[in-house]
Order: structure tokens, then sequence, then C-alpha cells
């Protein structure tokens, strides 16, 4: 059964428009877990435009199920995750002018680079990740780094605008699932999926998990976080295993 994730960022970016306590991410993922959520995620950016670090240490201390650091290859990013050590770090690309991450990481072009990144992360018994777009040359590269996930990038197929361009980036999506697990990775899906685009991965053998923020908070505003996670967990857990 696949599980399901919860990214608290925008409970962050919430309390960062007024730089005041509330709301706290901490909280959130707490009520997250409690609503069955089996993954907590934030992205520590360089510049600090949502989650804080104080954030990172209190979830470190205080969340009962598995942390996700997502983060950038730099050195500052590298020695807070061996400092927090968090269940698994997932790479991904910034942008400073970004307002969310736009694509998936180039991989192919970075083997060694992210090799050795890696190495003192993976010696410390962290696992990694790695958020790229569902690119063969991409998934190849991802496996000749020693990382156990990669996570594929669903935003171009969240972010289609007709039927026909949202099929086309499903079946990229697909084959790339597919290329992945062929070459013993495991898979995870995020970026930009909600309570209905979602729908046509359910039969989808093999994804280990699902990386979900945006449209739970969104939903959250509506109906409380504890029931917006409690619908997707159920969504989720009804898919294939």
């Amino acid at each position: 059964m696949p599980s399901l994730a919860v990214n608290v960022d925008h409970i962050a970016t919430l309390r960062q428009a007024r730089l005041g306590k509330e709301p706290d991410p901490v909280t959130a993922a707490h009520l997250a877990e409690l609503a069955g959520a089996e993954c907590i995620i934030c992205h520590l950016r360089e510049d600090r435009r949502h989650i804080q670090d104080r954030d990172v240490d209190l979830l470190r201390a205080t969340i009962k199920t598995t942390l996700s650091l997502e983060m950038a290859a730099t050195p500052e990013m590298q020695s807070i995750c061996l400092r927090v050590r968090p269940d698994m770090t997932c790479l991904v690309p910034e942008k400073r002018e970004e307002l969310t991450t736009e694509g998936g990481l180039d991989v192919a072009s970075r083997v060694e680079e992210l090799r050795a990144f890696l190495k003192p992360i993976h010696e410390a018994g962290i696992r990694s990740s790695l958020f790229i777009d569902a690119d063969p040359e991409q998934i190849e590269a991802a496996a000749t780094i020693g990382t156990e996930f990669i996570e594929i990038h669903t935003g171009h197929y969240s972010d289609a605008d007709t039927p026909a361009s949202a099929k086309a980036e499903l079946e990229k999506i697909l084959a790339g699932i597919r290329h992945a697990q062929n070459l013993g990775l495991k898979v995870n899906l995020g970026h930009g999926l909600d309570y209905v685009n979602i729908r046509p991965f359910a039969k989808v053998p093999g994804i280990n998990e699902y990386s979900i923020g945006h449209s739970i908070i969104t939903r959250a505003a509506y109906v409380g976080i504890s029931q917006a996670v409690r619908e997707m967990c159920e969504l989720v857990h009804s898919f294939v295993d």
C-alpha cells in the first residue's frame, strides 16, 4: 500500500506572511500524523521563505512518524542535514526567483558532484531521494548515484491545461515509473497532486509514497487539517500496492 507524506511548508508560508508565530507548521505536522500521515516533509530553502531552522529542529525532536527534509545540494544544507539527521533527505533544484519548484533536478550533468554530496549523508544512515522529471536520462543517472529513491515530478501533469496534454504528461510519468522500477529504484510521486488528479494513479503498482502539500493545506482552510489529511489518506490507501 502506498503511503501519504504531508508537506507542511505552506503552513509556514502563512506564518511568514506576518513574521509571527502562527500558524505553526510543527503543530500542523502533529495533527497530520494523528490524521494518518506516515511522513512529514519540510523544505528548508536557502532564502528561508517559509520553513525556518527552528521548525526543522522541532520537527526532528517531536514527530512520531518519519521526517523528510527537502533541500538544495549546497554545503550549508549538507551540514544541516548531518546535524538534524532526518530519516530521509530529498535533493531538489532551487531558484530564488521561483514561486515553487518548477521542475526536476538535473542529475545527468552532476552525477559525480551529487554522488560525493550524498556520500556522508548515506554514511550517516540517512536515506536519500532525488526529485527528477520522468526523463529516462535523469532516471538512469539517479540509479548510478546510489540513491534508494526518486521522486518523480508530477507538476507538468498537474498543471496541464488540456485533457490531451494531461494525458501525454501522465504517460511520461507512467513510463518513468516503470523504467525506474526496472533499475531497482523505489518511486515516490509529488508536486501539484490533488484530490482529483491523483486518481489516475490508483491502478499503478509499486508507487511507494505520494508527497502532497498545497492541495491538503488548501482544503484544510475549508474543512480543517485533520479532515483534509484523513480524506487524502483514504484515497492513497485505496490504491493498489
